[in-house]
């Protein structure tokens, strides 16, 4: 029984540094995919846009269009390890050009900032800083933030992307092709809201079969969002 108990801090630990993991994980990939805008089986709701051309050029026009986002978000985390699911809550913030936060308040405090090249991870133990020029998955992150601004993500040559469409919103389809993405995620699949081309809701699939799913609310687009959010000191 002594053996038993000694085993319980043991496993809280590893199922915490898992949990870790899959919310940095969440971070890189949301990174990637909240500024922009996967199903081989049907979409109930859906249809599938088989000539996207002008959908792609208006996606391109309400990206270029968005200058600021403040949002909350909804992390849901399924993991192949746990029975139920870890629900996390937080703050996103974008700001052009190329400044992120990512910041989770419950029930974990992790953060990420991304201001140019500079990238901030901390959470209560320690800070981490890279810099996306000496870093290579950074480095893919911040250009492809670069090209969401720019409203050239969906002619990126990192994923593979289908495109439908409900009443009241597009549903990306991304497929990863680059090797570095290939790596953590099998497919992730966006809801843009067709009212203002905001990202409502974000759902990825790793490689291990869990599954996250973030859900944005609350979102202000082109408010006022200070600079100071965005500091890597």
């Amino acid at each position: 029984m002594q053996k038993l108990a000694s085993l319980v801090p043991s496993m809280r630990q590893a199922i915490l540094i898992h949990i870790i993991a899959a919310m940095k994980k969440t971070a890189f990939i949301l990174l990637l995919s909240i500024l922009a805008y996967t199903s081989q089986a049907q979409r109930p709701g859906f249809t599938y846009i088989k000539d996207d051309a002008a959908v792609r050029q208006k996606l391109s026009a309400g990206s270029k269009a968005i200058n600021a986002i403040k949002a909350d978000f909804t992390q849901e985390k399924e993991l192949s390890m746990l029975s139920e699911k870890i629900v996390s809550k937080g703050a996103f913030f974008f700001k052009k050009e190329n400044k992120v936060r990512l910041e989770y308040k419950t029930p974990f405090k992790y953060l990420m900032v991304i201001n140019g090249s500079k990238v901030l991870i901390k959470d209560d133990t320690k800070s981490t800083k890279y810099d996306t020029h000496s870093n290579k998955i950074f480095k893919q992150v911040n250009d492809l933030i670069i090209s969401s601004v720019q409203g050239t993500i969906l002619n990126s040559p990192d994923f593979k992307v289908k495109i439908y469409e409900s009443s009241g919103q597009y549903l990306l389809e991304m497929v990863p092709v680059a090797k570095g993405l290939k790596e953590f995620f099998s497919g992730i699949n966006i809801l843009i809201d067709k009212k203002d081309y905001s990202v409502s809701r974000l759902e990825m699939v790793e490689l291990s079969g869990d599954k996250t799913t973030i859900s944005f609310s609350n979102k202000e687009l082109n408010g006022k969002v200070d600079d100071t959010l965005f500091s890597t000191n």
